[in-house]
């Protein structure tokens, strides 16, 4: 049958599917035109940190906009862009203390990519310029961000017009690209994650690259995998050695989403730059931007006479830096961290115990409340079909049960594999998970019978 577009004026992410419109939100909760409610178990793009409807963040917004909607930050400064950037650089690890204002992630890698260009040419290595990142990895879709980022099946498109970036493969024990068993690589602590980078940055030449971008907990393209305990620690080292700046992508993980601040105080480094976004306004508005390191400031004052050669108009945009401000109150005064703890941890339960029932389950991971759960067809970790979908299928079945999840493939190799993120508000209650775990199992039932189904129907 012949698709037609739909016949309206919004050019939208899929031309040919039908959206649900969404009226309020109140909550964990979203309210759609036509009487639905769901579970926002994503936090949207793990973006809605706090839920939706909070007023004290509207009339945050709205009391800066009756102040002064927009000011060029090449000209003029607000009283707000410095009440959230010291509240920022209080949160960051020392001495990352300035904060650059963006207006989403793709725009913060963006940013960072080109901070650490600079920082080198100025200080007279022009021949740095080469960014390593890793395969499965997400960091943006513009084309900076995107030829640092390893998402395959978006970069597919796009190839002719990339940057020739460099990648290693990130760092996944359970399917690990080099073949080796963690065990092994604990006993020995030669890990070849981490010898793959320094490898790459000898064949490139270390007076050639410029920095090092990653996520420190691998999101949306492998779903929540968290490193091996010792990786950062080596990965910092080989970045010291080669004068390599690393920068940590906290987008999606920054601001209290698994537990503390910045997720890599996990792992006890001190990046040279960090990435933000999504949670720094719970995303109440489009806000971002990078915390810089003081040597790397020190190096503009010194080489750059001050000047960043950069910028964008809606950089710290007064509105958006309000939201962020009357968010990042919200955390402190509602004990935030505290909350992901605990119900990071029951939730994780809750998602091992689904695992003894749910044969499909092969593997749960993550920290706090980021959280993956990963699919096999079997109990040796065989991926599903891709073109089975069985992570959309499974988001489908949710929704029409009353709940939105954040389904991802590719998993394995950028093209096999399933898995879902599990991604609530940073604030939720023991009972609205409850009901999460529940609509996601009868959601994997339906989805997986349904595939059944249909390959016994096509067997006939």
């Amino acid at each position: 049958m012949e698709e037609i577009m739909r016949n309206d004026h919004v050019f939208h992410r899929d031309l040919l599917k039908q959206y649900p419109i969404i009226t309020h939100g109140k909550g964990p909760y979203l309210y759609s035109e036509d009487g639905r409610r769901f579970l926002d178990a994503c936090s949207g793009a793990v973006a809605a940190n706090l839920g939706h409807g909070i007023k004290e963040i509207a009339e945050a917004m709205a009391e800066q906009a009756g102040k002064a909607a927009f000011v060029h930050t090449l000209r003029f400064e607000t009283p707000v862009l410095y009440e959230l950037s010291e509240k920022i650089a209080k949160l960051a690890p020392d001495p990352l203390k300035k904060v650059y204002f963006t207006s989403g992630g793709s725009e913060a890698n963006e940013s960072a990519i080109k901070l650490a260009r600079q920082y080198h040419k100025d200080a007279g290595k022009p021949e740095k310029h080469v960014v390593i990142g890793r395969w499965q990895s997400y960091h943006g879709n513009t084309f900076g961000s995107l030829s640092a980022g390893g998402d395959i099946k978006r970069r597919q498109v796009y190839t002719p017009n990339l940057l020739d970036f460099k990648h290693i493969h990130s760092p996944n024990c359970l399917r690990c690209p080099f073949q080796r068993e963690k065990k092994d690589c604990d006993k020995t602590q030669n890990w070849s994650c981490t010898a793959s980078l320094e490898q790459l940055i000898l064949e490139i030449g270390p007076q050639n690259v410029s920095a090092f971008i990653t996520e420190p907990i691998t999101g949306s393209q492998l779903g929540s995998v968290v490193p091996p305990e010792s990786y950062f620690q080596e990965i910092r080292r080989i970045c010291d050695r080669y004068d390599v700046l690393l920068i940590a992508d906290e987008v999606m993980t920054g601001f209290g989403r698994t537990g503390k601040n910045f997720a890599i105080e996990h792992f006890s480094i001190i990046p040279d730059i960090i990435t933000f976004g999504k949670g720094v306004s719970a995303g109440y508005a489009p806000l971002a931007g990078m915390i810089v390191h003081e040597r790397i400031m020190d190096g503009l004052m010194q080489n750059s006479k001050g000047k960043f050669v950069h910028g964008y108009t809606y950089s710290g945009h007064p509105v958006s830096v309000a939201a962020g401000l009357a968010v990042l109150q919200i955390y402190e005064r509602e004990k935030i961290l505290e909350n992901v703890r605990d119900a990071g941890k029951y939730l994780f339960d809750k998602l091992i115990d689904l695992k003894t029932r749910i044969p499909f389950i092969y593997d749960v991971r993550g920290m706090g409340l980021l959280l993956g759960i990963e699919f096999s067809a079997d109990k040796a970790g065989t991926p599903f079909e891709p073109s089975l979908q069985l992570s959309e299928r499974i988001n489908e079945k949710a929704m029409e049960l009353g709940a939105v999840f954040y389904p991802g493939n590719g998993t394995i190799n950028g093209q096999m594999g399933d898995h879902l993120i599990v991604s609530p508000p940073l604030n939720c209650k023991k009972d609205e998970l409850d009901e999460l775990v529940q609509i996601l199992e009868n959601s994997m039932l339906l989805a997986i019978e349904e595939i059944r189904r249909g390959l016994d129907d096509a067997a006939k």
